[in-house]
């Protein structure tokens, strides 16, 4: 090699070495002020709303990241009152929109009869709001979603949000009301459900039908019982305003119990809104109407957005 080329080849590799520093700091102070990725919501899992409670007395509470107070969406499980769990209730994509979302599980009919479930939705509810400034939640907009089983809690949360009886345990300075409810497909009056199921739809007068083993006993002899559990029995005109979905063609829980409910409320002068989905079963809905018009309830009774 060349002198001339030597030469050449050590200037190339000085100004290599020079250059390689700045380059370095420049690229730290792009990446610097580069706008970073969203963060991920913070999720606390099986939160003990019960101190040393049952081990179903645990929620799942998702919060988007923000300085705001924010309005929460309690969502509610089905299953008879015999089975489901909060992990089937995600946050769908209410986080984006600004919504806290908690999912409750709540002892089970195996477990203890009602009230015991109602009791326990209604422990989470105060749990919630007792906790509200340390989980940045409003304790003034707390809404409820459930389906079938979950719609009858939830349901059964509005309608009750004056009756002491099924507040027990701790919390009992805050409230367990609710100010939106968005029921889908919940029973309401136990002993009318036989009368209107279809042809080939679920046995409800029976000893082992989910309604009895829920409070215990066949609904049947047990009219007391089963009057205690509707929500139908509670409504009164304070409540708060309910979104109510349902399928004409629900093999489960007739469409006639959403009707009863819708009367009841309406009778009371309370906001309603009854949506009947056409051909619909227990759920599964593909009417995109659904979707919409939860997200719009929410918004308008959380957020006061009209």
């Amino acid at each position: 090699m060349d002198k001339q080329l030597k030469k050449v080849i050590s200037v190339l590799f000085a100004c290599i070495v020079l250059i390689s520093p700045a380059v370095a700091v420049a690229q730290q102070a792009v990446e610097s002020t580069s706008p970073q990725a969203p963060e991920g919501p913070i999720v606390h899992r099986d939160l003990p709303y019960v101190t040393g409670g049952h081990e179903r007395q645990k929620l799942d509470l998702y919060l988007p990241r923000t300085e705001e107070k924010l309005p929460l969406i309690i969502r509610i499980h089905g299953g008879a009152w015999l089975a489901g769990s909060k992990e089937s209730e995600g946050p769908q994509d209410y986080l984006q929109d600004g919504f806290a979302v908690a999912s409750i599980n709540y002892r089970l009919s195996q477990h203890a009869v009602f009230p015991a479930q109602i009791q326990d939705c209604k422990a989470a509810v105060r749990y919630l709001r007792a906790n509200a400034q340390k989980y940045n939640l409003d304790p003034n907009r707390f809404g409820v979603w459930g389906a079938s089983a979950g719609g009858h809690l939830a349901a059964l949360l509005g309608t009750t949000g004056d009756v002491n009886e099924f507040d027990v345990g701790e919390n009992l300075s805050v409230s367990s009301r609710v100010q939106a409810v968005v029921d889908y497909f919940g029973p309401t009056d136990f002993l009318q459900m036989e009368a209107h199921r279809l042809p080939n739809g679920m046995i409800h007068n029976s000893p082992d039908s989910p309604e009895s083993k829920l409070i215990g006993g066949y609904i049947q002899d047990n009219p007391q019982k089963v009057a205690k559990a509707n929500p139908i029995t509670y409504v009164k005109k304070d409540d708060p305003p309910f979104l109510i979905i349902h399928g004409d063609m629900d093999p489960l829980v007739p469409h006639h119990q959403s009707e009863l409910l819708e009367t009841a409320l309406k009778k009371a002068g309370v906001p309603v809104i009854f949506y009947t989905v056409k051909g619909g079963g227990h759920g599964g809905f593909k009417d995109p109407n659904v979707p919409k018009l939860t997200k719009e309830f929410f918004e308008k009774h959380l957020k006061n957005k009209h």
